[in-house]
């Protein structure tokens, strides 16, 4: 770890690599935890769509797709709020308010008598809990910086990806004891929860002479850093196709295993299945990425991704897909996008340090409001087949590696 001298409030501030102010173990915990939140919003509800729409009269199957949707947009379109807030505010402030209305919004969510209601209190609740994409990006990036910043959040994502594996089970154990209202009780509970342990032991890591006060001037000159660095646009829009594909993933694996496999019982096998690879593809890229750099392993799971959607596009046309097959495919598919997110997000954030907050925000906001308006796209094109989403993937891949190429001048698979 390396130790730096602090900076007056005058002088410039470049990459400073502080250390984590608690332990290394509770801090990648913490913000591992910070960041389920957001997941455990959208892959509890999987379980629970169908008693949703029986519920609140909602007409066609594919409009189910709307409680996941409203929630991932507010989460993108919220993130340019929080981003000024936490430059101005610090990390610390803006996270424990998240969390806060996080709980409100899911009790709202919860106590919702009409369709409609239920998509706005889950839009606020995405708007609400955005903070922990952006103020935690931040929060790291102000004590990690390079391949030190994508060690953590690799290691953080390889606990918060035990939240997909667990969390439609989560969604489906209350729904063998209760209703469906019961999952947002439940969530609610563990934003509280979590509030109290950040509360009690999280302080803040904005510097005081790193913060910046709110103005259009200031926002939009941030804006304007993080639109036109080359590393940050590129990586950023990089990011967005493949949440796109991602996206379209959440929103159409319900109906995929239950309509065209005619297997519901089986969804919550085949999503820890396909959960459980990101999640190892996460530990592999912690383990390496200080050794071997976040271009090489990124860039190879771009074309490593392409090939196999490809091969699962080809196998879907032919008539041949089986659920073992999807599960299979798709796994490797969803490893690959795991190497891909957390080095793209650190690499996009490598020259952001004076405005962390600013930049993941902005970030925040094209990768996964663009990714959610792709995905939702997929998702209302299922048709009974798996063709919508590989072919989505195999789109998403491609986009992405063509963004990488151009970013990097053509230059793959080199070490910074």
């Amino acid at each position: 770890m390396t130790v730096t001298t602090i900076h007056p409030p005058s002088a410039p501030v470049g990459p400073v690599q502080r250390g984590a102010p608690i332990g290394f173990a509770e801090f990648v915990a913490l913000v591992a935890s910070l960041m389920a939140l957001g997941a455990i919003g959208t892959d509890a509800m999987l379980p629970a769509l169908p008693a949703i729409g029986d519920a609140l009269h909602v007409a066609g199957a594919n409009a189910r797709q709307f409680v996941i949707t409203a929630f991932v947009i507010g989460f993108g379109v919220a993130q340019l709020i929080h981003g000024p807030l936490a430059d101005r505010y610090g990390r610390r402030r803006v996270l424990m308010t998240s969390l806060a209305c996080y709980a409100i919004a899911n009790i709202a969510a919860a106590s919702a008598g009409s369709f409609p209601l239920l998509l706005v209190a889950r839009a606020f609740g995405g708007a609400a809990i955005a903070a922990t994409r952006v103020a935690t990006v931040a929060m790291v990036r102000d004590c990690y910086v390079g391949r030190a910043m994508a060690r953590v959040m690799s290691i953080a994502f390889i606990v918060f990806m035990i939240v997909p594996v667990l969390a439609p089970t989560f969604g489906a154990a209350i729904l063998l004891f209760g209703k469906w209202r019961g999952i947002f009780w439940a969530i609610a509970a563990l934003a509280i929860g979590v509030f109290c342990w950040f509360a009690k032991r999280m302080p803040e890591t904005l510097a005081p002479y790193d913060r910046s006060p709110i103005s259009v001037e200031r926002i939009l000159r941030g804006w304007r850093t993080a639109l036109t660095d080359r590393l940050s646009i590129g990586y950023t829009l990089a990011t967005a196709a493949l949440m796109g594909a991602m996206y379209g993933y959440l929103n159409s694996i319900q109906q995929i295993v239950a309509d065209a496999f005619g297997r519901p019982r089986l969804l919550v096998l085949i999503f820890a299945t396909t959960a459980m690879t990101m999640a190892g593809a996460n530990l592999v890229n912690a383990r390496l990425v200080m050794r071997i750099g976040t271009r090489r392993i990124s860039h190879g799971a771009v074309c490593m991704l392409i090939a196999t959607a490809l091969v699962h596009l080809v196998v879907a046309l032919s008539g041949h897909e089986t659920l073992v097959g999807f599960a299979v495919l798709q796994a490797i598919t969803l490893g690959c996008f795991g190497l891909s997110a957390a080095n793209f997000s650190s690499m996009a954030m490598e020259r952001m340090g004076a405005i962390a907050g600013t930049a993941s925000s902005v970030q925040g906001f094209l990768s996964v409001t663009t990714g959610a308006v792709v995905g939702a796209s997929i998702g209302q094109a299922f048709d009974g087949s798996v063709v919508p989403l590989t072919g989505g993937f195999l789109a998403a891949g491609l986009v992405a590696l063509i963004m990488v190429a151009v970013t990097e001048r053509g230059r793959l698979f080199h070490r910074a």
